[in-house]
């Protein structure tokens, strides 16, 4: 059973977020947040806000499932819209550049795998 929350449009670029994704991918639930505790970055806490809603809509889906032994299945990152500013350059002139997007994706999973017809019972 897998379960996803996603976070879009968030204002940081996604090289430097994967930084921070990369260090909790395959980890289990509890690890990961330790890790983002202590990590020293400005985008662990947003990535820290966005596991515990995946583990919280694993915990919706399915009330049975056992939170200890949730891990992270899957995390990436991808790019979203670029925001395309202008500064002031000299002579009258302007210098072009990019304020960057990212959208943020984490997957839980328990490791048990069910079957597509039997969802529903």
């Amino acid at each position: 059973m897998t379960a996803k929350a996603e976070a879009r449009y968030v204002r940081t670029s996604p090289q430097k977020c994967r930084l921070v994704i990369d260090l909790i991918r395959g980890l289990k639930a509890g690890e990961a947040i330790n890790v983002l505790k202590m990590t020293n970055k400005r985008m662990a806490p947003v990535v820290e806000k966005l596991l515990k809603s995946a583990i919280a809509n694993a915990e919706n889906k399915k009330n049975d499932v056992d939170v200890d032994n949730l891990f992270v299945s899957e995390a990436f990152v991808n790019e979203g819209p670029r925001m395309k500013r202008i500064r002031p350059a000299p002579m009258g002139r302007a210098y072009r550049y990019q304020k960057r997007i990212a959208h943020i994706v984490v997957k839980v999973s328990d490791g048990v795998v069910v079957e597509a017809g039997s969802e529903g019972l």
